[in-house]
């Protein structure tokens, strides 16, 4: 059964509260608030290099995310506008606030506009005009899936995963941290095995229903999907150690090596979830499954160890 939250129209949370107040919530709830937590992949190139790199890296760092914060919600904008016809026939998704006409189209992009703008002028604000040039190859690459690519099997999954890796480069060129190859394999394996993730997921809920509200569904199976996950989770866990190993060595590559474990366990309950037919987001199951949040702090803390 799906969750009441997904299913409960905003308009019935939101009937009691004045028009200037819905029309405000309408707008948050269409920049997508759970996704932002996404963006905390700035932070993954400092970490793993142990530096923040230039001075203040940390509030550079913090800059980069709210860029991507407002980047992401300019997608989300645009996306929800393009797709409302689509949206209104999706059993979830016909109460986002653009389909259920509680956002109207023109201020959805009058607001796309407005985020786009303020993210591309980050790098510009604190003096790393390299940040700009990564926000705008992600917002180029997300308008161009949006319209264009997210009907094109496989190569739109692809795209969907070169989100979250423009977030780690976007982080390392705002704090001036060089990223490893392998860590940036690393970052774009994982992406991938999420996105991945999320179309069989969708493809288990809604089955034969899933081609009609995504026409690209039609090229995929549960079958290739469960198989391509498993191969892109083996494949981050291969690219993972040789980074571990071939980083400092001593104490400091045994804990990187050692962080392998509660990564593995993370990525084996990870499958376990998405086995499972459900109408959570796939980004539920990674911050809101208990023992996921173990293995997850488990390899934090290990991971932190290492540096």
């Amino acid at each position: 059964m799906p969750d009441t939250d997904v299913t409960r129209a905003p308009a019935a949370r939101l009937a009691g509260y004045p028009g200037p107040l819905r029309w405000l919530a309408a707008a948050v709830q269409t920049s997508r608030p759970r996704q932002w937590p996404k963006n905390l992949l700035v932070f993954a190139a400092p970490l793993a290099g142990a530096t923040l790199g230039r001075a203040d890296g940390l509030a550079y760092a913090l800059v980069a995310a709210a860029a991507f914060i407002a980047a992401s919600s300019a997608v989300y904008f645009v996306n929800d506008v393009v797709d409302a016809d689509r949206d209104r026939r999706h059993p979830y998704k016909r109460n986002r606030p653009v389909a259920s006409g509680q956002l109207p189209k023109a201020h959805a992009l009058a607001l796309a506009a407005g985020c786009a703008i303020a993210a591309g002028a980050a790098g510009f604000a604190i003096g790393e005009p390299k940040l700009t040039v990564v926000i705008c190859a992600y917002l180029f690459l997300s308008f161009l899936y949006t319209l264009v690519l997210k009907h094109v099997p496989f190569v739109e999954m692809m795209f969907v995963a070169s989100g979250f890796l423009l977030r780690a480069l976007g982080g390392a060129a705002a704090t001036h941290v060089r990223p490893s190859g392998w860590f940036l394999l690393v970052c774009s394996l994982g992406a991938f095995m999420v996105a991945i993730a999320k179309r069989f997921t969708e493809l288990r809920v809604l089955g034969p229903e899933a081609a009609r509200h995504r026409p690209v569904m039609s090229w995929y199976s549960p079958a290739l999907l469960r198989l391509s996950e498993r191969a892109v989770a083996l494949a981050m866990i291969a690219a993972y150690l040789i980074w571990a190993y071939t980083g400092h060595g001593g104490w400091m590559r045994d804990w990187r090596l050692a962080s392998a474990i509660p990564l593995t366990a993370a990525l084996f309950r990870f499958d376990l979830l998405t086995a499972k037919a459900s109408s959570k987001a796939v980004e539920d199951l990674i911050s809101r499954d208990y023992v996921m949040l173990c293995c997850e702090l488990a390899w934090l803390v290990t991971f932190a160890v290492g540096l």
